[in-house]
This record gives C-alpha cells, sequence and structure tokens, in this order.
C-alpha cells in the first residue's frame, strides 16, 4: 500500500512542478518587459533624485528641499489633489446613480452604449469643441450676451478647473457606468426578491445589498479613476498651453515645463514623491477594502 502511495505523491509533486514552470513561464515576458521599460528605469530616477543634473555629483536631499519651497510645485499639488478630490467622489456617485437607473430600465443595456461615445472621440475633436463653448468669442458668451448677460474669458478665470473638472467627468462617465452595471448583473435577483418578502424597502435593500456587494468593483473604479485624473492634462494642455489659469495648473504641467528647461533633478526629485503619494493612497485604499471586505 505504501508505494502506490509513494507514487501518488510524487506524480502530484510532478504535476505542481510542472504548472509551477508553466506559471513562470507565462510570466517571465511581461515580468521582463515590466523590468526593462519600467522598474530599471525608475531606479535610474530615483538615483538622479539624489544628484546634480549637469555633474551628476551627490547632493543628498537637496534637490527634494527644493521642490517642496518651489511655489509652482505647491501649486500645481494643491491643484491636482483638489481635483482628484472634487473629480472622482462626483464621478463615483453620478455613475452609480445612473448605472442603477439603467440597470432598472428593459433597454438599459442597449443605452449604456451610447456613454462610451466620449471616449471613442478623438481628443483634438473635444479641445475643440471645448473652445467653441468656452472661448472668449465662443458659444456660451454668444448665448449669454443675447440674454443681456456680460461673459467672461472663462479659461482665464477661475471658473477653468470646474471646466476642467466637467471635462473629464463627461470623458470618464459612460466607461464607469458599464463597470457599475457590471457589477449590479453580478448580484443575484434572488437576494433581492428574499429582501422584498422580509418587508425591506428600496433605500435599505441599496444600503445593505447593493452597496456591499459592490465594493469590490467601488475599488477597482476608485484606482482607475485616479490614474485616468492624470490623463487629463492632454485637453488641458491644448486648449491652454504650457502656463494655463493657475486653478488648472497641474501637475502634468509642471513636470512639461521642468522637461522643457531641462530641470531633470527637479523633476526626478518630484516623480518620486509623486510615486510614493499614490503608492501610498493606493495602499490605503486597499486596506480600507480588505477591513469592509472582512465585514
Amino acid at each position: 500500500m505504501r508505494q502506490p502511495r509513494r507514487l501518488c505523491r510524487q506524480s502530484t509533486c510532478i504535476l505542481r512542478s510542472k504548472k509551477y514552470r508553466a506559471g513562470i513561464c507565462f510570466l517571465l515576458p511581461s515580468l521582463l518587459g515590466v523590468t526593462i521599460f519600467v522598474l530599471i528605469p525608475f531606479a535610474d530616477v530615483i538615483r538622479r533624485s539624489f544628484a546634480a543634473t549637469i555633474t551628476e555629483t551627490w547632493v543628498r536631499l537637496s534637490n527634494y528641499a527644493a521642490v517642496f519651497q518651489n511655489y509652482a510645485f505647491q501649486l500645481a499639488a494643491k491643484n491636482t489633489l483638489r481635483f482628484v478630490a472634487v473629480c472622482i467622489p462626483l464621478l463615483i456617485l453620478i455613475s452609480l446613480a445612473a448605472a442603477v437607473f439603467l440597470h432598472r430600465q428593459i433597454y438599459g443595456h442597449y443605452v449604456k452604449t451610447a456613454f462610451l461615445l466620449p471616449m471613442a472621440i478623438p481628443t483634438a475633436s473635444v479641445v475643440l469643441l471645448w473652445k467653441i463653448l468656452f472661448h472668449e468669442n465662443g458659444l456660451l458668451n454668444g448665448s449669454l450676451s443675447k440674454l443681456g448677460i456680460s461673459g467672461a474669458d472663462w479659461m482665464n478665470t477661475n471658473y477653468a478647473f470646474w471646466i476642467l473638472a466637467v471635462v473629464y467627468i463627461w470623458k470618464n462617465l459612460g466607461y464607469t457606468i458599464v463597470l457599475w452595471m457590471a457589477g449590479l448583473a453580478s448580484i443575484s435577483a434572488d437576494i433581492y426578491d428574499a429582501a422584498k418578502v422580509d418587508g425591506a424597502g428600496e433605500w435599505k435593500i441599496f444600503t445593505k445589498i447593493t452597496v456591499p456587494c459592490l465594493l469590490p468593483v467601488l475599488y477597482m473604479i476608485t484606482v482607475l479613476s485616479f490614474l485616468n485624473s492624470f490623463k487629463v492634462f492632454r485637453e488641458a494642455y491644448l486648449v491652454a498651453g504650457d502656463y494655463p489659469h493657475e486653478s488648472m495648473y497641474l501637475l502634468q504641467h509642471l513636470f512639461n515645463n521642468w522637461f522643457t528647461d531641462l530641470s531633470l533633478d527637479k523633476m526626478a526629485a518630484a516623480a518620486v514623491i509623486v510615486a510614493l503619494v499614490i503608492l501610498i493612497l493606493i495602499l490605503m485604499l486597499q486596506r480600507v477594502w480588505d477591513r469592509e471586505e472582512k465585514k
């Protein structure tokens, strides 16, 4: 009896080793690509953040001190944090409300594809539409003048920030709605029927069943929305250039200007700081999500 057991154990170990080697072979090309194109360049950025640009002499934390004392970095960091803090909650709430409404409609699954159109529109077309609407001599000021209301140069006032926020929400709303609807479709209808039989109302069903079941989707949407918030620079740059109004001067503008000026030491230090902040925020969000999932 012992010999067959040994043979079974050996065959099991062989199968596990084969699967392990197959997994390594499957992941190795991706790992090599990430190492060559991401990890090694970022390691070089970390090295440059502690060195001078031309001489590459070791300057310790001087580059980081120069970055934190730079007014442009302070302004860009404040505007970026403000943009993220305002846009992501608004995007999540608006898209969730729209997804719940469409999920209950008969043709909701067909209508949701229409919300993906903003993602298919080229950036140049979005910028052109933006200029036509909000230019000093654009459609918005023309409509206001007909009503006897004086317009403004919207892109050179504090309204520029909110215009940028609206463009970000408009462009990412459809994709987020599709993700929410996929999460809603994965919830079994039997759970809702059982809750209704027990006398639960719509709000209680939403807060006690729908929201807890959507926590994994919420984590994914939050991370994707946070990362996509850094891509709004293209529209802002094409409309307002290198130096837009202060309310919409983001970290991407700062990096672009430092790259143009060849301030690679400050740029490397700022990149390390931003990477650490993003990593900390994602880890904190992951911890909160794990805690809620355990509950």
